[in-house]
């Protein structure tokens, strides 16, 4: 069995050391999903939510969030991104989530994809809350990735 890569030789938690690794282009793709009440996804798609603009909003603060990944997730290097994006879709008993994070880095991107789903979805929550409080949050996962050592990655 290999040694966990974020232990060092006492088994004490270390940032990896990613100095020594060649810069490289690495896209993450993550997705997730809210379900809510018809009355609540209607109030979003018509714009009249009592918040207002209820995914412009949730696409800002996911965007935002990729940018302070390493501020939230412990060991995480901090990457400069050179794109991410949030979108959405219409679903019938709610919305999902697509999120995109790129750099050239010696490090990937999905916790950065990872983080901006979940932080949209977590706004969409915030957002209609007043709607809806039984909203359900989930199927946050890493859909697809590339770049790096390990190359492309696709979800089954």
């Amino acid at each position: 069995m290999t040694r966990p890569t974020h232990l060092d030789d006492t088994g004490a938690a270390h940032m990896v050391d990613v100095g020594n690794k060649a810069a490289t282009a690495r896209r993450a793709v993550a997705g997730g999903r809210i379900s809510m009440s018809a009355q609540a996804l209607e109030a979003i798609r018509t714009g009249n939510a009592p918040k207002g603009d209820v995914l412009s909003t949730a696409r800002i603060a996911g965007i935002m969030a990729a940018k302070r990944t390493a501020d939230l997730i412990p060991l995480c290097h901090p990457i400069a991104l050179t794109k991410v994006s949030v979108e959405f879709e219409w679903e019938s008993d709610g919305i999902s989530v697509r999120a995109t994070a790129a750099t050239m880095g010696p490090t990937g991107v999905e916790m950065e994809a990872l983080t901006a789903a979940s932080v949209a979805l977590l706004t969409l929550y915030d957002m209609a809350k007043a709607l809806d409080r039984a909203m359900i949050l989930g199927d946050i996962r890493l859909l697809e990735k590339s770049g790096g050592r390990s190359g492309e990655w696709r979800a089954g």
